[in-house]
């Protein structure tokens, strides 16, 4: 029986490795003929990507060219022909300057020399790094890799592309030598300002063969070479270029292709720039264009495609203006202003007529050596557009954006508020004669107090303390969405926002200024700023064409009491005189200044039914001019708009209708004996509704009140 039950045991456990057996086979059958389609599949993959490998010739050939012109308005003015002029000389490997090549390959990869054309492991460290940097700062693209993508595939990011550059790259590293694909990268590889190679980088920028290059000019083109535009040191990033120059020669040091001396020699070595010849008009505005163009078509495209764009610019305008600005340097200089940008724009369609982002783009910073030293900061930086990336405090110019609004509340241009010495925080003494830093008692320019005035006189005379009222009335969240509903996309720290706003608290650029203030010109309309009209391909097809559509962001009544109050003469010049620089005779123009604390910035906004001409004057480190009256930037502003209006057809503001619905306070026709601050007749969330009950609810009441008390006794009023 024993045996019985051996057996019948023993047949089952053959039984049972027989079927593990199968199940063994029947997966490992499995097993290689899902290896041999992935094999299958990698290699059709690898067939697919490498099958048009380019030829060694590829390399040194010079590409075919169409390159895009950028036109003023009317097509006849050539402003700038992007890649119009490309400097490319071929040389041979042992031309080029072993300092260029040390240099590159610290910055660019280090290994070059050891992987077979991508590098796992950098791309490994360049991950970590971002990973602990939390940023996307870290290429791991190894000199191959560059290569191949700048002269076979395009600049668009995607898992296609990024496949075939590293097949492509392994297959180039498979075919040809270490060297010759370093030569055909360093004979290649964009430097910017149109040269492509080391040789004609080294010519235009020190004006000298690749081979003569010191240690410290290659790692200066070394550094141009991940953002060529970003980094030009034409440019307005000259000290990032130099920093990055300096990073790149402590690791030439730390791979041992210079010694501690050299790092530090060449890191102190004075660079002499060969000076820039590239042709350009209207260099500021160009760059503003060139920028939009760069981000939505890209480079290749620009570079391959023969696109003419015709822009908005006028530039005989531009050419008056950029005169005007030179005629008055050296009167700015005397008053300690060393810069200046004006903007000019159409505020029924919103297209620029003339950027200024400098007083002169092809002049150099100064003081001269300013923008090489980190330590050193510049009155004026030529390449620093402060037109459009400029961000600086406006001054009173801000304050039209608060009687705006509160003109929408239901005050008007009668309504009656005290120019008397205020407090305006509730823990200080309501006297207004602390100083500590979280009391607030601004004072008017003048340093004077006018008792009553109207928000007219109040705007036209630029009187700080009632403008400050305004804001409050109005609202620092409400004047906050009436300056983003004009376009001013700068005031994004709105916790920070106090009542100083509305003297220029916050930091705005003077193209979106000069087309927000178009929007009181156009009656309530916002057309954001236009610079392009249409761009075509070279077969003359239109591919992009202006259709920028105005939005209704001001009621017009509104608009046209802010145009009222700024083109009268009459009511600013107690402060200004009659014949200012914002009064031109025979025509109807609305003008306002502005300048902050110290005079570091000058402002005149002014306009037109038809244009807005802004000046911005000071200097680039923010210091303090010797500004005195009306401004330095009035009289540049003065003689542009007159060219302006000669130029075109007289046409004046329309009126705004009359205003009758609103209490006696808010129309201004209380009794002229009435000392009262608004707030005891007024609730300023409901200004139109019924008086306050207990106006002292208000925290600001006592505040203002105090401060009419105490000029009524101190002018014997009582």
């Amino acid at each position: 029986m024993n045996r019985i039950l051996f057996n019948l045991t023993l047949m089952f456990e053959n039984l049972k490795k027989s079927k593990n057996l199968k199940t063994a086979y029947t997966v490992f059958k499995y097993l290689f003929f899902l290896c041999l389609a992935g094999g299958a599949g990698v290699l059709l993959l690898v067939i697919y990507y490498v099958w048009d490998l380019p030829q060694p010739e590829k390399f040194t050939e010079t590409p075919f060219i169409q390159s895009t012109k950028i036109y003023d308005r009317t097509g006849k003015v050539l402003l700038y022909d992007i890649y119009g002029e490309e400097k490319r000389e071929i040389v041979s490997f042992d031309k080029i300057s072993d300092n260029l090549k040390h240099a590159v390959l610290a910055s660019e990869d280090s290994r070059f020399y050891q992987h077979g054309g991508v590098d796992i492991l950098g791309v490994l460290r360049a991950i970590w790094i971002d990973i602990k940097q939390q940023s996307k700062s870290q290429g791991g693209s190894t000199i191959t890799q560059q290569l191949v993508r700048s002269v076979y595939l395009t600049g668009q990011k995607s898992i296609s592309r990024k496949i075939r550059e590293a097949v492509l790259s392994i297959e180039l590293e498979a075919k040809y030598s270490k060297d010759q694909i370093f030569d055909w990268y360093l004979n290649q590889v964009p430097f910017g300002e149109n040269a492509y190679g080391a040789e004609a980088a080294s010519q235009t920028y020190f004006n000298k063969p690749a081979s003569d290059l010191t240690i410290a000019e290659a790692a200066l083109l070394t550094a141009v070479l991940p953002a060529p535009s970003y980094y030009s040191p034409y440019g307005s990033h000259k000290a990032d270029l130099l920093a990055k120059k300096d990073v790149i020669l402590e690791k030439m040091q730390k791979l041992g292709y210079i010694t501690e001396e050299e790092l530090e020699s060449s890191k102190n070595e004075k660079l002499n720039f060969a000076e820039s010849t590239i042709s350009i008009k209207a260099p500021d505005f160009v760059m503003y264009v060139k920028k939009y163009l760069d981000d939505k078509y890209g480079e290749d495209y620009l570079k391959e495609k023969g696109l003419r764009i015709y822009t908005t610019l006028d530039y005989d305008l531009q050419e008056y203006a950029e005169k005007t600005i030179k005629d008055a340097d050296q009167t700015n200089i005397a008053k300690n202003a060393y810069n200046a940008a004006m903007v000019v724009i159409n505020p029924k369609n919103g297209q620029i007529l003339t950027l200024i982002g400098s007083k002169n783009y092809f002049a150099k910073s100064y003081p001269a050596g300013c923008d090489e030293n980190p330590e050193q900061t510049c009155l004026f930086e030529p390449k620093y557009d402060v037109a459009t990336m400029g961000q600086r405090q406006p001054g009173s110019s801000f304050k039209p954006f608060a009687y705006a609004t509160a003109f929408k509340k239901g005050y008007t241009a009668n309504t009656v508020l005290w120019d008397v010495k205020t407090e305006f925080n509730p823990t200080c003494n309501p006297n207004g004669d602390d100083t500590g830093t979280v009391c607030y008692n601004p004072q008017d320019y003048d340093g004077k107090n006018r008792g009553p005035v109207t928000l007219r006189t109040a705007l036209d005379c630029s009187l700080n303390i009632p403008a400050v009222k305004v804001l409050y009335l109005a609202g620092i969240p409400e004047t906050l969405q009436t300056a983003k509903d004009f376009g001013i996309t700068t005031l994004t720290d709105t916790s920070n926002y106090g009542l100083s706003l509305v003297l220029g608290g916050g930091d705005v650029n003077l193209l979106e200024m000069t087309s927000a203030y178009g929007v009181f010109a156009a009656e309530g309309n916002y057309t954001p700023p236009v610079s392009i009209l249409k761009i075509e391909d070279s077969e003359g097809n239109i591919i992009e064409q202006n259709q920028e559509q105005s939005t209704k962001v001001l009621d017009t009544q509104i608009a046209r009491q802010i145009n009222d109050i700024l083109s009268d003469n009459n009511a600013r010049t107690p402060i200004f005189g009659a014949h200012s620089p914002l009064y031109i005779p025979g025509y109807q123009v609305a003008a306002k200044t502005g300048t902050t604390q110290y005079f570091v910035d000058g402002w005149t906004m002014g306009y037109t039914p038809f244009a807005v001409v802004g000046v911005w004057t000071g200097n680039n480190d923010n210091t303090p001019t010797n500004d005195e009256g009306v401004g330095i930037a009035a009289p540049i502003w003065n003689t542009v708009m007159q060219k302006v209006l000669s130029s075109n057809p007289v046409e004046n503001f329309t009126p705004p209708e009359p205003i009758t619905d609103r209490s006696a306070a808010l129309l201004g026709t209380l009794p002229a004996d009435d000392t009262n601050t608004i707030l005891y007749y007024v609730d300023k969330n409901n200004p139109s509704g019924p008086q306050p009950t207990n106006p002292a609810q208000d925290p600001q009441y006592a505040l203002w009140q105090i401060g009419i008390n105490n000029w009524l006794i101190q002018n014997k009023k009582y």
